[in-house]
């Protein structure tokens, strides 16, 4: 929560929040810097508690049904895209990045918080072996994707405002990424 905390306030105008089940980040959003908030996840049960979360903290936001990968937006739709913890679940990143660029209006922001493959060969090893049981248990998160590389790869230019451990966590399933990019060209 602290590390969202970091995060999700820098949402500014016309907001998408990709894979918002659960509306945990709805408490971290700006009333007076989001002009509108979109959210779209892919559980409909996960969508009633972001609508309730959305309600609660007095935010009028529209939550739909969807995947990143094919997002239901026009292009240059939103202002700011924020993944929290998403990327590591979805079936491909890549397709989900192009997504993201493409429903960014020019000079829009991604906004990211999300965890992967760590840097410490030790730890990454871990990471590789506990992965397929990770998958079936942990929403298909996969532990082995590197964060900042997977969005430069897609054409972002990456603001990275922080890297580490979540503390208290077992480090394989601990190492975070956080930060903003912007897409290049």
């Amino acid at each position: 929560m602290k590390l969202r905390s970091k995060v999700v306030p820098l949402a500014a105008g016309e907001v998408l929040e990709l894979g918002c089940g659960g509306g945990i980040n709805m408490e971290f959003y700006d009333p007076a810097r989001v002009t509108r908030l979109t959210g779209i996840d892919p559980s409909p049960k996960l969508l009633e508690m972001t609508r309730a979360a959305a309600a609660a903290c007095g935010i009028d936001a529209r939550i739909e049904g969807g995947v990143g990968e094919m997002m239901p937006f026009a292009d240059a739709s939103f202002d700011t895209v924020v993944t929290t913890f998403t990327l590591c679940s979805v079936q491909d990143p890549a397709a989900v990045l192009a997504e993201i660029r493409r429903v960014l209006r020019p000079g829009g922001t991604a906004l990211f918080l999300e965890h992967g493959r760590a840097p410490d060969t030790d730890v990454a090893r871990w990471q590789r072996r506990i992965e397929p049981l990770w998958k079936r248990i942990g929403g298909n998160c996969h532990l082995t994707r590197p964060v900042c590389d997977t969005y430069r790869a897609a054409g972002f230019a990456v603001d990275r405002m922080g890297t580490g451990y979540m503390p208290k966590s077992p480090k394989p399933m601990a190492w975070v990424e956080y930060g903003t990019a912007r897409a290049e060209g």
